[in-house]
């Protein structure tokens, strides 16, 4: 279970503590139980749903994507603000955009894309509350999470060191191929082909860019891809 509390406390503002720093083979594994990380994600929004219900309907979107942020502590949410300042400022260019993506600092087109992001968010969740679509708030988390354990499978990690570079290096990509099947396969269940193949195809486009920009992916547009899959998952149930 330790590959789980290491994706659990990695991913997420709940307070869990570990017994000590893991070693490199847990970190691996623990890319195996993000899609796992998503469904407690999933889990907490129902119940809250649930606990909302008869609130105003814009009062309950604005609570649920409230307690969405906070459940992550902003971390994805972080990486879109830098990656889109680092997409506009590199002009293109790798080393520059690498470089960007580590200053802390935001400027006005990582608010926007913040801005906008969450407002889709908040639009999308309206909508499919209004609409009793709820299971939405389930199936939205998982995928997100499972397309960074798609991410790490199939795109080369481009910083040297660290935590991303230990996760990238010791994943198991059989198990790992085989919890994407099991995710693909409940989505389409839940959710249907429209939504899971609108989630297919902003993967592959945002993975195409990564590569021809940075060779590979970061933290940081991995954080991106999650925000903007979810983005996507919501807007697409919602139409």
């Amino acid at each position: 279970m330790l590959p789980f509390w290491i994706a659990l406390q990695f991913l997420s503002s709940l307070p869990v503590k570990l017994p000590g720093m893991p070693a490199p083979e847990a970190l691996g594994r623990s890319l195996l139980f993000y899609p796992a990380v998503g469904l407690v994600f999933g889990g907490l929004l129902c119940l809250l749903d649930g606990v909302l219900a008869g609130t105003p309907a814009l009062l309950h979107a604005a609570l649920l994507l409230t307690a969405w942020v906070l459940l992550s502590g902003g971390l994805h949410l972080d990486g879109l603000a830098d990656s889109a300042d680092a997409w506009l400022g590199g002009f293109g260019d790798r080393e520059r955009t690498l470089t960007i993506m580590k200053d802390p600092r935001s400027g006005p087109i990582a608010v926007v894309t913040l801005v906008l992001v969450l407002l889709l968010k908040f639009c999308a969740l309206l909508a499919l509350l209004e609409n009793g679509q709820s299971l939405a708030l389930l199936v939205a988390p998982v995928l997100g999470r499972a397309a960074l354990l798609g991410l790490f499978l199939c795109t080369p990690y481009v910083r040297a060191g660290g935590l991303g570079q230990a996760l990238a290096d010791h994943l198991p990509a059989p198990a790992g191929r085989w919890v994407l099947a099991l995710v693909a396969v409940a989505s389409l269940y839940l959710a249907g082909g429209w939504v899971v193949a609108i989630a297919l195809l902003v993967f592959c486009w945002l993975r195409k860019l990564m590569l021809r920009r940075l060779g590979g992916t970061t933290g940081d547009t991995a954080g991106a891809l999650l925000e903007l899959l979810e983005l996507a998952v919501l807007v697409s149930w919602a139409l």
